[in-house]
């Protein structure tokens, strides 16, 4: 059996030499919603005083009117608040549909980087014909997380090690269902969840130090926590699997 240092010296094997094409990728897929993203925001603010707008990213604030609009565009943006929420809530759906299929490509990425594959950039978008069960699987996972927090923090901690390789599973198997993809996570992750938790966990290091480079850090720290993920995950669910979907 594999410990946490087993699956980190997988992954910086994996990574070696890779490292550029990595930290690229797993941009693209923060960007993207696919990991650790809410995505770009689009906050307006409306008051008596006038509107003012500001986009950000990763909590982070990237551009802002801070001078407001002009009284003309104010009252524009006030007399179209509705269509301004309804604009809101597209985005957000589309964005949601569009991370959940880049977090299932970005997995495949990490375990063909795993697997000492050559990964193609492209592998990302290639899951765009199953975006419906892309999304359902995401959606089942968020609710059901959600739904066990509700009671305690631990249930949520345990829920969420317990869908944790639903992508992994769809990355490999797409033509399962979501509800099948997270069965089967659970069925894996089932004595496992705390094997995963530690391995998390072994990361605490590289995230303190992370902070003190204004999270440029987390460009390396997350190719690496993801291949390392991989590696457990294909550490319990056995051998490659013969016939490659993608």
């Amino acid at each position: 059996m594999k410990y946490a240092a087993d699956f980190r010296s997988i992954a910086r094997e994996s990574l070696r030499g890779k490292w550029l094409f990595a930290v690229a990728a797993g941009l693209v897929a923060v960007l993207l919603g696919g990991i650790g993203s809410d995505g770009p925001e689009i906050k307006f603010h409306i008051d008596a005083s006038g509107a003012s707008a500001s986009l950000e990213l990763a909590g982070q604030n990237i551009y802002s009117t801070s001078k407001g609009f002009g009284p003309e565009l104010s009252a524009f943006l006030i007399g179209g608040a509705v269509y301004l929420v309804i604009a809101a809530i597209v985005f957000a759906v589309v964005y949601f549909i569009l991370g959940s299929i880049i977090g299932v490509g970005y997995a495949r990425f990490n375990l063909r980087m795993v697997d000492q594959e050559n990964p193609a950039f492209d592998v990302l978008f290639a899951y765009f014909p199953y975006w419906k069960t892309m999304a359902v699987a995401r959606f089942l996972q968020s609710l059901y997380i959600l739904l066990w927090s509700l009671l305690l923090i631990i249930p949520g901690i345990i829920a969420t090690y317990s869908y944790a390789m639903t992508e992994f599973i769809l990355a490999e198997q797409p033509e399962l269902t979501a509800s099948e993809a997270i069965a089967r996570s659970k069925e894996l992750m089932t004595g496992n969840r705390w094997r995963l938790f530690c391995l998390h966990f072994s990361f605490i290091g590289w995230y303190i130090l992370c902070m003190f480079t204004l999270g440029i850090g987390n460009l390396w720290l997350n190719p690496y926590i993801q291949t390392a993920t991989a590696a457990f995950y294909r550490e319990i669910s056995g051998p490659v699997p013969e016939i490659s979907y993608l």
